[in-house]
């Protein structure tokens, strides 16, 4: 374990072996840092949640994975809820000046890039990537593997492995990531029927997941379709005219 003098440990926290505290860093009562996290300098980790009616004397905190890597000037909130704590997963990489809203739970394997802003109450699932400066509305839901350019806005819930930019916009599978991970051929063939059949099919989303969900043999394609059955925010879907793209042929 390696604190720099410089750096803020509160009482309470709890510092995995092999963690590293970096000059100026501040780690805030009630986070749990797993082993080898590494906070950069002017990062906060654990601190008040941007929530107007925050009672401060609220016993809440913050997890943090082993392994992630919070660089300079990120933020991650703590839980607005008494015993309750916002998430980080393990191995994750936060860029510079991302920011972690209250009560956000974060996959394993998570990338967020510079200036990435979620929202209160998202939920990120593991292996996805968050391009420079895209922003998430609270209570949204990003599934497993997805891939979301720079600069987007979401304020609908992004099912699982796919590629979405702009607002809201899916312009296919995240097909590379897929392979790079190793995922099965048959699977990738499932999940671009499972693509096509929610987006181009003409029946409403819901009831199309999850009338295919019952005959998929992959996991993959399976947490696919079952994504659609949950969430309050509605779905984010191809433009118009983008359903076919060339990102599931």
């Amino acid at each position: 374990m390696n604190i720099h003098p410089t750096a803020i440990v509160e009482d309470g926290v709890q510092l995995g072996a092999g963690c590293v505290i970096h000059p100026y860093a501040v780690v805030k009562r009630g986070t749990v840092l797993g082993e080898g996290v590494a906070v950069h300098p002017f990062a906060v980790v654990g601190g008040d949640p941007n929530f107007l009616k925050f009672d401060p004397a609220t016993v809440s905190g913050t997890r943090i994975g082993a392994g992630t890597v919070i660089r300079e000037h990120a933020s991650i909130n703590r839980s607005i809820y008494a015993g309750k704590d916002t998430v980080v997963g393990a191995r994750c990489f936060l860029m510079a000046n991302a920011h972690v809203g209250h009560d956000c739970t974060v996959g394993n394997d998570v990338v967020f890039a510079t200036n990435v802003m979620l929202g209160g109450h998202v939920d990120v699932g593991d292996f996805t990537f968050l391009g420079g400066g895209a922003g998430v509305h609270q209570f949204c839901r990003i599934g497993e593997g997805v891939m979301v350019a720079g600069l987007a806005r979401i304020t609908q819930d992004l099912a699982s492995f796919l590629l979405v930019a702009e607002r809201n916009e899916v312009s296919g599978l995240n097909l590379i990531g897929l392979k790079r991970r190793g995922v099965a051929r048959e699977a990738i063939a499932e999940l671009k029927d499972g693509y096509r059949a929610v987006f181009v099919g003409g029946d409403p989303r819901k009831l199309a997941a999850a009338r295919l969900a019952a005959g998929v043999r992959s996991a993959e394609a399976r947490r696919f379709l079952e994504f659609f059955a949950g969430g309050k925010r509605g779905f984010a879907r191809p433009a118009l005219g983008g359903a076919a793209s060339e990102d599931v042929e």
